[in-house]
């Protein structure tokens, strides 16, 4: 069974188009360094639930939209392995990112699967 980082981020409607170009170098980074796969994607259909939802989670404002993002690897290991060289990668250095979205509303975490098809 693999292994699986999953991202949920509320990014500014007007910064779309920045974060595609950066999620495009970061999946070029992470596949370069032994990721199975690398997964970016817009909410189209991402109601605000009057409990809980996407948009919630995030704290995501009328202007913003939801991202869901996931990253799979063989194993925990390999997941480990790859982050650190991924986080000593110069191609991710800095923080640019802060101009495209809120880090601090980012809902992160590393997943066992236990099923897949």
């Amino acid at each position: 069974m693999s292994y699986v980082d999953g991202f949920i981020v509320a990014v500014p409607r007007a910064n779309i188009e920045a974060y595609k170009d950066m999620a495009r170098q970061a999946g070029e980074v992470w596949m370069e360094h032994g990721a199975l796969s690398y997964a970016e994607c817009l909410g189209d259909d991402v109601p605000y639930g009057e409990v809980t939802s996407f948009p919630r989670a995030v704290q995501a404002r009328e202007d913003e939209t939801v991202v869901f993002s996931w990253i799979t690897y063989k194993s925990r290991a390999d997941r480990d392995a790859i982050v650190a060289k991924v986080m000593e990668d110069p191609r991710l250095q800095g923080e640019a990112w802060k101009d495209v979205f809120d880090g601090k509303r980012m809902i992160y975490g590393g997943f066992e699967a236990f099923l897949e098809k």
